[in-house]
């Protein structure tokens, strides 16, 4: 059913420079979520249309957001201005800063990408300054609820079946304050899955919070003694200096920052080099334009940007288009391994399967926008709610 939204007299159609923004207007941003993912479709004044995502999980929440307080400045606004409209929503709402905000314009953001894409007929990672064509990816376990013995026998047989030669697995416990899932499970699995995989075999961890500084050197030297590569998220995200003490103790690549919404804690963390790899997730940061601004801040300082993306939502395919375009990526795409039995809500979201995985590759296709369609059972079946322009 739609709840309409009327932003008739609410906006001036301007810039943030003052001046009337050109080409077509957004005529309507509808919603099609449930509790864990939602879709956002903008239409312009000529009936096109692109699709795109607010962030998962309570994304019924998002929408809503969507809808109070970012749907008002963006309806009869030009297409042409979504930069422009971008840095002026966290202004205009200054009173409600947070991650829930910048989940809502992700999904303004992503579809106004696709519909410039579609108008273009070319890629968003074309319309961005890259191309279509491969990317590496690296298998990403979400688990922690698995022995190192099951968890490096099933990355073995995605190594057989599939061809990734690079893989992350869970250590610690999420927020666990030095806490193991269970105990020794960390000492266990770093040996473990590299016996299985080999010495070819690049691995990465996460560790989600998990570790003082301390422990998480002492985590980290393990890691580099059995060959590991990247070390995720050692300390809690919102310590900073925390996490910028385990870089300096480490020879091994520390990574960071997929939970971090607020440009001015990029800019920070960037500045003191807090981590040796960038991770913004498109949709927790705000969409495509602020997520390409961060890697352009990573790239001048030298700081490779491999983004988080842990579900095969339409984060993973925003996710593809950006590492085919920013100046300095990582050497991988995240991958979720975790398949329907584990998010269920995953099913049937899509018409056309964009994440095929061959020889370890997924390939950023050359179709117009994302090149995706959202499965039209899916949307029938999900909560619907549309804001309209009615200038």
């Amino acid at each position: 059913m739609s709840t309409p939204y009327s932003a008739s007299g609410a906006v001036p159609v301007r810039d943030n420079h003052g001046q009337e923004d050109t080409g077509l207007r957004i005529r309507r941003i509808e919603t099609f979520c449930t509790p864990l993912i939602g879709f956002a479709r903008v239409t312009s004044e000529d009936g096109q249309q692109g699709w795109g995502q607010v962030s998962t999980y309570n994304s019924d929440l998002t929408c809503e957001i969507l809808h109070r307080q970012v749907a008002p400045w963006a309806l009869g606004r030009g297409m042409d201005a979504l930069e422009a409209v971008i840095d002026e929503i966290p202004l205009r709402e200054h009173k409600y800063p947070g991650t829930y905000l910048r989940r809502a314009m992700a999904g303004l953001d992503t579809a106004v990408w696709d519909w410039r894409g579609k108008v273009a007929e070319k890629p968003v990672a074309a319309l961005l300054g890259g191309t279509a064509g491969p990317i590496r990816a690296y298998a990403s376990s979400m688990r922690r609820d698995i022995t190192p013995q099951e968890e490096a026998s099933r990355l073995k047989s995605l190594h057989d079946r599939d061809g990734f030669d690079a893989f992350k697995v869970r250590v610690g416990a999420e927020c666990g304050e030095d806490r193991d899932e269970w105990p020794g499970r960390t000492e266990e699995i770093i040996p473990t899955v590299r016996s299985a995989l080999g010495d070819e075999a690049s691995l990465l961890v996460d560790g989600n919070s998990g570790f003082s500084p301390q422990r998480a050197i002492e985590v980290g030297h393990r890691l580099q003694d059995h060959g590991y590569e990247h070390f995720e998220e050692p300390c809690p995200y919102w310590l900073l200096e925390q996490t910028a003490e385990v870089t300096r103790a480490l020879d091994m690549d520390v990574a960071g920052g997929e939970q971090d919404w607020d440009l001015q804690t990029w800019s920070r963390m960037i500045e003191m080099r807090a981590v040796d790899i960038i991770q913004p997730d498109i949709l927790y940061l705000g969409g495509m334009v602020r997520s390409m601004e961060v890697a352009r801040l990573g790239a001048v300082a030298g700081l490779p940007c491999t983004p988080h993306c842990a579900n095969l939502s339409m984060v993973t395919l925003f996710t593809m288009h950006m590492l085919r375009a920013v100046e300095l990526p990582g050497r991988y795409l995240e991958f979720s391994i975790e398949g329907d039995d584990y998010y269920p809500w995953q099913r049937d979201l899509f018409a056309n399967d964009p994440f095929v995985v061959t020889n370890g590759q997924v390939v950023v296709s050359d179709q117009p926008g994302w090149g995706v369609e959202i499965n039209p059972e899916w949307l029938a079946k999900s909560k619907y709610t549309c804001s309209e322009n009615v200038q």
